[in-house]
């Protein structure tokens, strides 16, 4: 069944898997809005001319937000593994406050199961808990070949594979099964309001 009149925000990055998901959903008649966390000066300026380029060939709106400054304040002020799982958590917060803004009903992202540390169980489970709008994953039980796959289908492959600037800010252990309360104990280092209203204040539509 087509879900025909379902907004919802697509996490969009210039890797594989996230405009996949994105190709996959604009397949069963999903309204996508793309949001891209901005994550210079620990990527480059490829990485989301990447993004742009994928907005454009998938024909969805793009959205950029700065995360970079909220990088800069989770390394220097938490546990340096948990540095991805409250990276993700930030994003979410800005990804839910565009929902709203913009009237989706869901949360879309590339994330699949065990595919990097941020991706284990008990990591979704924590990642899951930071917003009330639901968050969904197409390629939850994909593995990297089916996903690329789809990608040279939906014509997303060479632009996903161009070069750039890989995070340079990812922990050398990251966490793999962190707990909410050890996550939440951390987060209350962090000036978290104020880390929110920086990031969606600098939300900005490029396409």
């Amino acid at each position: 069944m087509l879900a025909h009149g379902v907004k919802a925000i697509i996490m969009l990055s210039g890797g594989i898997d996230s405009p996949t998901a994105a190709h996959m959903l604009q397949q069963q008649g999903w309204e996508l809005v793309g949001l891209h966390m901005d994550n210079r000066p620990f990527t480059d300026d490829r990485e989301t001319d990447k993004t742009r380029a994928l907005a454009k060939h998938l024909g969805i709106p793009l959205w950029m937000a700065p995360h970079g400054p909220s990088q800069v304040k989770i390394a220097r002020n938490t546990d340096r593994h948990l540095q991805c799982l409250l990276c993700r958590r930030m994003m979410y917060r800005t990804a839910a406050e565009l929902a709203k803004q913009v009237g989706a009903d869901a949360i879309i992202n590339g994330e699949s199961l065990g595919q990097v540390a941020s991706q284990t169980l008990p990591n979704l489970a924590v990642i899951d808990e930071v917003c009330d709008v639901p968050i969904l994953r197409p390629l939850i039980g994909h593995d990297k070949v089916e996903i690329e796959r789809v990608a040279r289908e939906a014509g997303t492959f060479d632009i996903s594979t161009l070069p750039s600037l890989c995070c340079t800010i990812v922990p050398e252990k990251p966490a793999t099964a962190a707990s909410l309360p050890r996550v939440e104990k951390w987060e209350a280092q962090l000036p978290l309001e104020q880390m929110v209203d920086d990031s969606v204040s600098g939300l900005v539509q490029v396409l």
